[in-house]
């Protein structure tokens, strides 16, 4: 099974109902003509609105129908609201220290087995080609599945949108979206 992960396009905020940038709407636009030549078997997206619409004009231009699962959804690291709280220092440390959690948020380990449950599900439904639509930090746990290198530098430098493509029998991840 092959999956393309897109991180979706810019988007206003972090909130669950956070709309696209004029930006982020023209790189979905963009994001489709790419995406144009590949017909996927699902086309799966995050329940959160920014990644729904960064696949929207593809789905309407190849007449594909949009799944959401809540296992693409953003991982929440902690739901702490202290300002000083240096959330980067911490998001950081959970990509050495898989199983750390803080409070009201998911742990590396936790979400790492959300996003793989879906993959066995896919597999299992006899998927071949895949479209996920999701966020930079999951997404970066997504890749470092198939990827351990990929980590918190990695994350880092991913752009909104970016693309990866994922060989699930080869463990060969390749950056799809350069510009």
């Amino acid at each position: 099974m092959k999956i393309i992960a897109v991180r979706h396009c810019k988007a206003c905020g972090q909130e669950h109902d956070a709309p696209l940038t004029e930006e982020g709407l023209h790189q979905a636009k963009e994001l489709s003509r790419f995406l144009e030549g590949y017909r996927f078997d699902s086309v799966i997206s995050s329940p959160f609105k920014r990644a729904i619409d960064t696949i929207m004009p593809y789905a309407k231009f190849t007449h594909t129908e949009i799944q959401t699962d809540e296992r693409l959804a953003e991982r929440i690291l902690s739901t702490q609201t202290d300002p000083d709280w240096d959330w980067r220092f911490h998001l950081e440390r959970t990509y050495k220290e898989e199983h750390l959690k803080f409070p009201g948020g998911e742990s590396t380990f936790e979400a790492k087995q959300r996003i793989h449950s879906l993959i066995k599900e896919l597999k299992e439904a006899g998927l071949h080609f895949v479209l996920l639509v999701t966020h930079g930090n999951l997404m970066s746990l997504l890749i470092n599945l198939y990827d351990p290198s990929f980590g918190f530098i990695e994350w880092e430098l991913l752009k909104n949108p970016d693309v990866f493509m994922i060989d699930i029998q080869s463990n060969d991840v390749t950056n799809l979206w350069v510009v």
